[in-house]
């Protein structure tokens, strides 16, 4: 197992890492700091327009980012076992960077695992892009991964991927009280 504390330590220092999270491997940083997340978008060749999603590991970290979690979303989080990430209005406390243009942030909250353990360490949420070049097809494993994102990158994390058939989150929205699939 690789050492936690020393991966949490590059996150201080504003570097960057290449790491599997719960879904994809992922490109990371710390997601309250404007200059870590500028490399993220160097990195991967991405306009700023285009946000990012942040991991944290509980509704009591989340509840630190955003103004409201609602409750049919919080009820659906609860219920669900399968990575879903959540658009949240009125974002608070992290990078500009991270936030879209019409004021949204998203958010997934990760229960188990390495990252789960990273977020404890680091006691802070994490960015969680998917480990390509902008407009490239998202990597299904390690050596699918460009060795331009590996050199580019501060460090990169050697564990596996924890889930069998890697595929980004499914992400949702909540539109005049209903909770809308806007990836599945």
């Amino acid at each position: 197992m690789c050492h936690i504390h020393k991966i949490s330590s590059f996150l201080q220092k504003n570097q960057t890492i290449l790491y599997p999270t719960d879904t994809i491997y992922g490109i990371g940083c710390d997601a309250t700091n404007y200059d870590a997340v500028q490399k993220i978008y160097k990195i991967k060749q991405r306009e700023e327009s285009k946000s990012l999603i942040i991991l944290v590991n509980s509704f009591e970290m989340l509840q630190k980012y955003v103004e409201e979690i609602p409750q049919k979303v919080k009820e659906y989080l609860q219920n669900t076992t399968k990575p879903t990430t959540v658009i949240y209005n009125n974002p608070k406390k992290l990078a500009k960077n991270v936030i879209a243009k019409d004021g949204t942030v998203a958010i997934r909250i990760v229960k188990t695992g390495f990252v789960h353990k990273l977020l404890n360490e680091f006691k802070k949420p994490i960015v969680s892009t998917s480990a390509n070049i902008s407009g490239e097809p998202t990597p299904k494993d390690f050596k699918s991964i460009s060795k331009k994102i590996i050199k580019n990158v501060d460090f990169v994390v050697s564990l596996p991927l924890q889930t069998k058939n890697a595929k980004p989150s499914s992400i949702i929205r909540l539109i005049d009280d209903e909770i809308v699939f806007l990836r599945d």
